[in-house]
């Protein structure tokens, strides 16, 4: 029986069993004691008997292309540039010569990725079953562990790491200016008025390393620096002088934490109290003596005020009795203010207006 053989097409002939030979492109003689397997080279090459005794035949094993991948690797197959699938351990064929095929194998025992992948591969759902992915936002910076020790600072940015059983922790920090609300304090003044305080930092942090290795919860111990510079401030002050020096709390506060806060990694940059909040008691009386405060005020300026009103007169009687000329001028002002309620007037007689009009107003003596 004669068998004719495609292009691209390749046939394994066995007799009785064992492997002959391969036959490519033509025509070729097919006794009946012998079976043939015939394959597409464009598709990998599935070995029908054991690999290693197909691969003895010199003909055959120039045309095929074998990849082994080993129990801690897989290897990543592109055909003609695009990306095929991935294989995991095992041993594999593929027919050399319709396609081009490009292998890169990757070594799953090392956490770091330094095969030449790129990242539109990494994301592939066949690949990312084997990859552990960190992220770090563009307002971020992290420090990664590598099995519990410090391995290197990370900026922002994606970061991939193979997956195996070699722990990777990646710790991050907030790096943009950041408010701390230390809210509620209930604080004795030097005169043990009871209030609360209602007080804000403003902050960021300058060292990741210090931050996130050398202190634990370094924002707790802030918080707390915080609060005892607070009540030291308070506790110094009376009630009316903490009222009249709120803003000095901002100062004595920064300058009490700030070198604290800087051996832990964190910079202060602001800070000062929100809210004074005092209790209902207290409260009203600091109204009540408002009220009197300001009754006080009123008094004192309303005593000014007639005291330069009676001076100012004073000094107008002085001036008149020392000219006639001013006290008739004066006189004629009060007519005119008279005037300006009186509908009609009549005057009679020969003597002179300004005569009549005081003979009118002003009593004989």
């Amino acid at each position: 029986m004669f068998k004719k053989v495609n292009a691209y097409k390749a046939v394994l002939v066995f007799k009785n069993g064992a492997y002959s030979k391969v036959i490519t492109n033509g025509t070729f003689w097919v006794s009946p004691f012998e079976q043939l397997y015939e394959y597409d080279m464009a598709k990998e090459f599935n070995a029908p008997c054991d690999l290693n005794i197909l691969l003895k035949d010199e003909k055959l094993a120039a045309m095929l292309e074998v990849v082994e991948v080993k129990n801690h690797e897989i290897v990543l197959q592109y055909e003609n540039g695009v990306f095929k699938t991935v294989l995991t351990s095992g041993r594999y064929a593929f027919w050399k010569g319709v396609l081009n095929h490009v292998f890169i194998k990757a070594d799953l025992s090392k956490a770091e990725i330094t095969e030449e992948i790129d990242k539109m591969t990494l994301t592939r759902m066949e690949v990312m079953q084997y990859i552990r992915v960190f992220p770090v936002e563009s307002y971020e910076k992290a420090i990664m562990f590598v099995e519990g020790k410090f391995e290197k600072k990370l900026e922002p940015g994606l970061y991939y790491f193979w997956k195996n059983p070699t722990t990777i922790s990646v710790s991050k920090a907030d790096m943009r200016l950041q408010q701390l609300e230390v809210s509620g304090q209930e604080l004795l003044t030097r005169d043990k008025a009871a209030l609360r305080i209602n007080f804000y930092a403003q902050y960021k942090v300058a060292d990741i390393e210090k931050a996130l290795m050398e202190n634990k919860d370094y924002m707790n111990q802030v918080y707390v620096l915080l609060q005892l510079a607070l009540r030291e401030f308070i506790g110094t002050l009376t009630l009316d002088e903490l009222l009249d020096k709120k803003e000095a709390a901002s100062p004595y506060v920064l300058s009490a934490v700030k070198e604290k806060a800087a051996s832990m990694g964190v910079e202060l940059s602001a800070c000062g109290i929100k809210d004074v909040i005092l209790p209902g008691e207290v409260k009203e009386i600091m109204n009540q003596v408002l009220i009197a405060e300001k009754k006080a005020q009123a008094n004192t300026i309303m005593r000014r005020e007639e005291t330069a009103s009676t001076r100012s007169l004073l000094n107008t009687a002085k001036l008149m009795e020392d000219n006639e000329m001013l006290f008739k001028l004066k006189e004629m002002e009060y007519v005119e203010k008279i005037a300006d309620k009186i509908n009609s007037i009549t005057v009679s007689g020969g003597t002179q207006v300004v005569e009549q009009l005081k003979q009118l107003f002003v009593p004989g003596k």
